[in-house]
């Protein structure tokens, strides 16, 4: 059974930086497509970004880009999320995602969230 587990949240203060690290298991990590999406109190679970898989192809939201860069290391079983620049609206629980799909089945997985809170 795949599972997924983020790491790296806190407290940052406006303009400063986080790292988050999403660290798979029991699954085939190449093969999966990579996300991160946020929420924060009272609103939607959004995405924030999302790599994908041995193409590794990059997207983002348009109020993180130029300020998020998400990467894969395949050999560590491992996807990060680099923020800088955080702002106030950044903050929010974060949440990796893993995705695949063969011929027959959706392979999908979610961590269990980390906390990324932006104050002074």
């Amino acid at each position: 059974q795949g599972k997924v587990v983020e790491s790296g949240g806190g407290l940052v203060q406006p303009g400063g930086s986080l790292r988050l690290s999403c660290l798979a298991s029991g699954l085939t990590f190449g093969n999966y497509a990579l996300a991160w999406y946020r929420q924060a109190p009272g609103k939607e679970r959004e995405l924030v970004a999302s790599i994908r898989d041995t193409v590794g192809s990059t997207k983002y939201r348009d109020s993180v880009k130029g300020r998020f860069t998400i990467s894969r290391d395949d050999s560590k079983n491992t996807a990060y999320l680099q923020m800088n620049s955080l702002k106030p609206e950044d903050t929010a629980a974060y949440y990796c995602n893993a995705e695949h799909y063969s011929q027959s089945a959706r392979y999908n997985y979610w961590g269990q969230g980390t906390q990324v809170t932006v104050s002074s």
